[in-house]
């Protein structure tokens, strides 16, 4: 599926990509209405309801992925809502032999995600996945989601890299859709980023199930 001779950069998304993306989702669908639900003193079918609502407003841009844009919102500590769950971070299958292999190729590896620090530093300290990577790159420093192309321009210009031989992993169709449209030519996507739901049926991406699909050594 990759030729990785084609390959210098290495781009890799965290949620959904390289951690289960079950943590965020029960997150946001259950814990976070709870909390809200009892802050508010609402039943939590109808918080849920405003919840959902307020979220669609903001998918895909940086105010979705800020933490303290929600803590601010909801009234909630949003961090600390994190931490009570936090042992629900997981890594998914194979990722760490798949950095370790990546680890003695030549390729430049970065980690380019939407995740607010304080989320990717929770994540990080619970995985000890940090260390795999040439770079951490995180939107909000470059006031652009990865949705948007302002990101993949800042990113060219901080971390020098070749579009037609970079390859992003990355579970979010429309984040793809914004580096297919910047130029980066190798992309492919997970098909299943929550292991509590099923498969994805439809793409326009290429996708795998586990990274052991895709392994430099070829193994």
């Amino acid at each position: 599926m990759i030729d990785w001779q084609q390959i210098d950069t290495v781009l890799l998304d965290m949620d959904g990509t390289l951690l289960d993306l079950h943590f965020d989702n029960y997150f946001w669908l259950h814990h976070v209405p709870q909390h809200y639900a009892a802050k508010h003193q609402l039943p939590v079918a109808e918080a849920n309801d405003k919840l959902m609502k307020r979220f669609a407003r903001e998918r895909g841009n940086l105010n979705w992925y800020c933490v303290d844009y929600w803590s601010e919102q909801l009234q909630l500590d949003i961090a600390a809502l994190k931490q009570e769950i936090s042992h629900l971070i997981a890594i998914r299958p194979f990722v760490t032999d798949f950095l370790a292999e990546l680890a003695d190729q030549p390729q430049q590896v970065i980690l380019v995600t939407n995740a607010h620090r304080k989320s990717l530093n929770l994540k990080l300290a619970n995985t000890g996945i940090g260390n795999w990577f040439d770079e951490i790159v995180v939107s909000h420093d470059f006031r652009a989601a990865k949705e948007e192309q302002q990101f993949w321009q800042q990113l060219r210009i901080t971390h020098p890299f070749d579009p037609g031989r970079t390859l992003l992993i990355d579970d979010t169709e429309s984040v793809l859709e914004s580096a297919h449209h910047y130029g980066i030519k190798h992309l492919l996507t997970l098909l299943q980023p929550d292991s509590k739901q099923a498969k994805k049926t439809e793409s326009k991406f290429p996708g795998i199930h586990h990274f052991d699909e895709i392994m430099p050594s070829g193994i």
